[in-house]
């Protein structure tokens, strides 16, 4: 019988339960080795930058062509969206803990990760444009994402106490504008290069062998510089034929990010913090997905998806480990946010999942008859009623939606 016989599907809950354990480990490690302070190594920023640089190119590159059908929506959502995500986000924070940095950690995690989003749609109940929109939205927020987090990481310092660590983020407003036009310039030349390989046309080995080397060098000349605007310009047409060794590619740079975050959690997490950070973060996605970038002839099926697609992953992880040097404080909030943003996901869906039965689960509140207490507390403080009409309206909803094309 074949291996292949025994393998295990990836699952969105077995794909957390591997990225827990990943985190796991390296907590170990650090905790054995006595490894207190990583983010001081020579190769730190390195490293982070190296898995930055995958995962953006990764995002960009992995941009459905169908996503064209709605590109004004993606538009939307990858600028108004994210900065209102992040703005709601960051406002929560700031009410808890009144910090310069709480804008950026709203910024970090308010981007949808593409690499769980292209797993969880590919046995979702949505309908084919409304995955096409979701990833569209999850591969384009990521390099804004990261890009605000990096160049609005200035303001933040400067809004710190005096002494705050010094890290690569750290500089002039001018430079980062200037750093703008040598991302833009980067892209130009690999736009380029890309052209001249067309032009070419050899044979397809040769074409995939000299275009990957030529890719890898430009990434290496990216991490190089810290041009990871570039990197995601690049995914968007430097696309060589690269099959499933880019997912594989994405996919352990995932692994040893969560690795890395494991190793940085020595001084433990703050809970309370990453609760507040995951859950403004999750109700962030259900205002700005449910009711900003949905269509209004979006059915009731695919606009609860989308409101409930928020996960968290490669990019949030790398980014708040490019945070880490100057603020030390950061990881102890992110790490469990990332952790209830994922829980919130898999749950809800796997709910919503089984939106044909919740009308009679809402039904049952009112008739419990088992627990004549808690309907006697439902009739009174009004939950019967909303039930009652959440579910009238819920099941109309979904029959209306039964007799109609999904695609809007």
């Amino acid at each position: 019988m074949s291996l292949h016989a025994f393998r295990v599907p990836m699952t969105p809950a077995l794909r957390l339960a591997a990225s827990v354990c990943a985190v796991g480990a390296g907590l170990l490690l650090a905790l054995v080795l006595g490894l207190d302070d990583v983010p001081a190594s020579p190769f730190y920023m390195t490293a982070v930058s190296t898995l930055l640089a995958v995962g953006l190119y990764g995002s960009a590159s992995g941009i459905p062509a169908e996503a064209l059908r709605d590109v004004r929506r993606v538009v939307v959502a990858v600028t108004v969206g994210v900065l209102l995500k992040a703005l709601l986000i960051a406002g929560a924070m700031y009410v808890f803990h009144p910090h310069p940095a709480s804008l950026l950690l709203g910024v970090a995690v308010a981007q949808i990760d593409p690499l769980s989003v292209a797993a969880m749609t590919r046995n979702s109940q949505m309908s084919r444009r409304a995955k096409a929109l979701l990833l569209a939205w999850a591969s384009f927020d990521d390099p804004i994402t990261a890009l605000l987090t990096v160049y609005l990481s200035v303001f933040a310092l400067r809004g710190m106490a005096e002494g705050a660590v010094t890290s690569p983020l750290d500089g002039e407003v001018g430079g980062y504008v200037a750093d703008l036009g040598l991302n833009v310039l980067f892209a130009a030349g690999g736009w380029v290069i890309w052209r001249l390989l067309k032009k070419w046309n050899p044979a397809p080995a040769v074409f995939r062998a000299v275009s990957v080397v030529l890719l890898v060098a430009l990434i290496a000349v990216a991490v190089w510089q810290f041009l990871i605007l570039g990197v995601a310009l690049l995914g968007l047409f430097y696309r060589p034929p690269l099959g499933a060794a880019l997912d594989r590619l994405i996919t352990a740079a995932f692994y040893l990010a969560a690795f890395a975050l494991g190793m940085l959690l020595l001084g433990g997490v703050d809970l309370a913090a990453g609760a507040v950070l995951g859950g403004a973060a999750f109700l962030a996605q259900v205002l700005v997905g449910g009711v900003l970038i949905a269509p209004r002839r979006m059915g009731v099926t695919d606009r609860v998806y989308l409101a409930l697609g928020q996960q968290n992953g490669l990019t949030a992880i790398v980014l708040v480990l490019s945070l880490q040097p100057a603020f030390p404080q950061a990881i102890a909030a992110v790490a469990p946010a990332i952790l209830l943003v994922n829980v919130l996901h898999l749950v809800l869906n796997g709910v919503w999942d089984m939106r044909e039965r919740i009308p009679g689960w809402l039904l049952r509140v009112r008739d419990s008859r088992e627990r004549p207490g808690l309907a006697r507390v439902a009739r009174v403080t009004g939950v019967t009623h909303v039930a009652e009409r959440a579910s009238e309206r819920l099941e109309t909803a979904l029959e209306k939606e039964s007799g109609d094309s999904r695609e809007w």
